[in-house]
């Protein structure tokens, strides 16, 4: 097929020698099979941000490191260099967690090299050697999904320990390889110590594995994976080869009410005394 734009400046510098065909088009990108040298791999094109679905929302950018103070402030003013700067931290965001994961021995799509807003990775296949399908192209007997299910917390839990949470997993961000599923999709992946709202994409990631795959296996609806494995992380107890049981035993103590009153007034004083400070300077 003729080359897309975005990937003529590739096959200019030899990092690309033909386009196969295009493999799909995502609600941030449009991924497609090409020839590099006698390999056959995927090259993701992320879109620009007016024509992706899925927006930069502040709970996925929150705590990004960026290059220096100058984009800092561009990004919070929203300028055009901003907007750049911002688009660039989003995509090479999911560059960084691919290394970052791959490194750790996550199942994840092996990175090649990323250029122009272009991703270059592993093409994930099937056993006939065809593009993999994702999850929520395949129906599973209850063994197979039982089977799928602990393998994805597996990966869950490494991804912990390696410090990131996905974000958005669920079954159409992972493929099913020819030796089992692999995580895709990471451009809004979080650092799971840096960002406050780590946790509880953790735990929606988990329960939307728990939800897809108890559809084939309804004994595992009842499963609470995600606050055990948040719970063993927030204990510093987590590791990569943790049996998980399934079950999660809450506390069920008083609430200090007056703790929780003292933080509302303190919270309330600090607000009030940032107002003040503002109008002194204003």
């Amino acid at each position: 097929m003729k080359a897309p734009k975005r990937l003529q400046s590739l096959i200019a510098e030899g990092l690309i020698d033909t386009v196969v065909r295009q493999l799909m088009s995502g609600k941030e990108a449009m991924v497609y099979v090409v020839r590099c040298g006698g390999d056959t791999r995927c090259a993701k094109v992320y879109k620009e941000a007016e024509q992706r679905s899925f927006r930069q929302a502040v709970d996925y950018t929150e705590n990004r490191k960026v290059k220096n103070t100058r984009q800092a402030r561009a990004m919070a003013k929203g300028t055009r260099f901003g907007r750049q700067a911002q688009e660039a931290a989003w995509q090479s965001a999911e560059v960084d967690a691919l290394y970052r994961l791959a490194a750790a021995g996550v199942r994840v799509p092996k990175p090649h090299n990323f250029c122009d807003g272009v991703l270059l990775m592993e093409l994930v296949t099937d056993p006939n050697g065809d593009a993999a399908p994702r999850l929520n192209d395949v129906a599973f007997t209850p063994e197979e999904a039982r089977a799928h299910h602990a393998s994805l917390l597996t990966e869950v839990v490494r991804m912990l320990c390696a410090g990131v949470v996905h974000g958005d997993l669920s079954e159409f961000n992972v493929l099913l390889a020819s030796d089992g599923p692999v995580i895709i999709d990471l451009p809004q992946a979080v650092d799971a110590a840096g960002n406050n709202h780590a946790q509880r994409m953790l735990l929606r990631d988990v329960d939307n594995l728990r939800g897809f795959f108890g559809r084939f296996a309804p004994e595992l609806l009842p499963t609470e994976f995600g606050p055990e494995i948040w719970g063993l992380y927030e204990r510093g107890v987590l590791h990569p080869e943790v049996q998980l049981t399934g079950r999660f035993e809450r506390k069920t103590g008083a609430v200090d009410v007056g703790g929780v009153m003292r933080e509302i007034d303190d919270a309330r004083a600090d607000e009030a005394a940032r107002r003040l400070r503002q109008q002194a300077t204003g």
